[in-house]
């Protein structure tokens, strides 16, 4: 009973069931005496009708004399109502009954024949010379009904026939639409069991009306969302589970080793194993670092900062970095920059971050370019290389937690595979953006691009969000 193609059903049984009442009422008026009266006083009020027969026939013989006798010679004009069953009296003007069309003569009972509620006068010189009434028939008429009466009688079973037909095909026709409209909400709920069973390849077709497909689409869409986002959980728990077993790995063995006096216990060994437990740490701390960032948790100290003594501040800080690697460290400034809102702290980490991949994989003799400029709304950060590259079928998975594109990013480099992904999340944190353009050649290296609204003066410039 709860099921919505029931109740469906039922709403269109109902309304079907309200439309044959109203058939059937109409069918019940129609052939309703006062109806039939209405049809016949027409008649008899037509011109050459039965009044004009009777006011001329007055009009020529002065009196009502002998008027039972001359009906023979109008009995097309007398049997209009006959026909339809009803009879027809007419009464002088003294309310005496002249002519009844019923088989057993009707008694005068008018006191007052002009208060009859159905009766047309009938006049002569502006003088009233009597009236036209109809009856219902208190016995069976000795006129065999006509074709007026049989289209009426037809008409009325016609209408209640297609009452029940219609009522017949309005429900079956109900029902079949109910169960269109509902299939495929119904399969919509399967489909989401299915997912429910961890079926994250389940689709449903797009099929039904608007609103339905629409839907259906929402549902693909987030069948979709649900399974890369469990492809990437799993891709996500695997990477971890690998980095961390690297470095414990390699502190079981040199520990065991140390045990089984294979290694001397110095500091040099020491120091292998601090370094160990050094990329644990950092890896364990950038994790908990993108948590916080997916559940906007991530703390931050917002305040004006300026971004090109930011910029500097960071570039001297790779200056010897760079010159060691034998790489250029340039710095392209745009003049007059704006205020931004931001964690200076959180926004060196991003420009660190963007460094230290562009220099790692640029080599000997290359060149690394840190260019800003701004707009009406926002200001940009630059971070070019000529490094190896990105090849393009790479570049929308650049960002992903652990992807790396070759061999060469691995976590010998010194990175745990989540710097651009922090980098990603502080950039949003900040309401900015950041998108990498390469063209995969070596030499021509790629560009990082931060994206971040400038500090309007409605905004408050001390805050802290997390």
């Amino acid at each position: 009973m709860n099921r919505l193609w029931v109740r469906l059903s039922f709403a269109f049984s109902a309304v079907v069931l309200i439309w044959v009442i109203v058939i059937i009422l109409a069918s019940s008026v129609i052939t309703h005496s006062g109806i039939r009266e209405s049809i016949v006083f027409d008649d008899y009020q037509s011109q050459g009708g039965l009044v004009d027969s009777l006011e001329r026939y007055y009009a020529e013989h002065g009196s009502w004399a002998n008027l039972k006798s001359n009906v023979a010679l109008n009995t097309e004009e007398f049997a209009v109502g006959q026909r339809i069953g009803l009879v027809l009296i007419i009464l002088d003007r003294q309310g005496n009954i002249i002519y009844d069309t019923s088989v057993v003569p009707q008694e005068p009972r008018w006191r007052d024949v002009s208060q009859l509620p159905n009766q047309l006068p009938l006049m002569s010189n502006g003088q009233t010379i009597g009236y036209i009434t109809l009856e219902e028939p208190k016995s069976p008429l000795n006129v065999r009904p006509g074709l007026a009466r049989f289209v009426i009688e037809s008409l009325s079973t016609a209408l209640v026939i297609m009452a029940l037909a219609l009522g017949i095909i309005g429900l079956t026709f109900g029902i079949l639409v109910s169960r269109t409209l509902t299939a495929p909400l119904n399969r919509l709920a399967e489909a989401a069991r299915a997912i429910g069973a961890q079926n994250l390849s389940r689709r449903v077709k797009v099929e039904g009306t608007s609103e339905v497909k629409d839907m259906a689409n929402a549902f693909n869409e987030m069948a979709s969302a649900l399974e890369q986002t469990e492809t990437l959980r799993r891709n996500l728990v695997a990477d971890v589970a690998h980095e961390l077993r690297t470095p414990l790995t390699v502190l079981q063995g040199n520990l065991l080793a140390i045990l089984d006096e294979v290694y001397p216990m110095d500091n040099s060994e020491v120091a292998r194993l601090y370094d160990q437990t050094r990329l644990l740490s950092r890896l364990v701390d950038d994790l908990h670092e993108l948590s916080q960032a997916d559940a906007n948790k991530l703390p931050l100290e917002l305040h004006p900062v300026q971004l090109d003594e930011l910029v500097n501040n960071t570039a001297a800080k790779f200056d010897s970095l760079a010159e060691a690697e034998g790489v250029t460290l340039k710095v392209e400034m745009a003049a007059n920059m704006p205020l931004v809102l931001a964690d200076s702290g959180r926004l060196s980490q991003v420009l660190h971050n963007l460094l230290n991949n562009a220099l790692v994989h640029t080599s000997k003799g290359g060149e690394i370019t840190i260019h800003t400029d701004h707009s009406a709304d926002k200001v940009s950060l630059q971070v070019k290389d000529t490094g190896d590259g990105i090849p393009p079928e790479n570049l929308p998975y650049i960002f992903n937690r652990f992807y790396r594109v070759d061999s060469s990013r691995n976590r010998d480099t010194g990175g745990t595979g989540l710097g651009l992904a922090i980098v990603k999340a502080l950039v949003e944190a900040h309401g900015g953006r950041i998108n990498v353009t390469s063209d995969g050649k070596i030499g021509q290296g790629s560009t990082f691009t931060v994206e971040l609204p400038i500090l309007k003066s409605s905004k408050v410039p001390a805050m802290a969000k997390g």
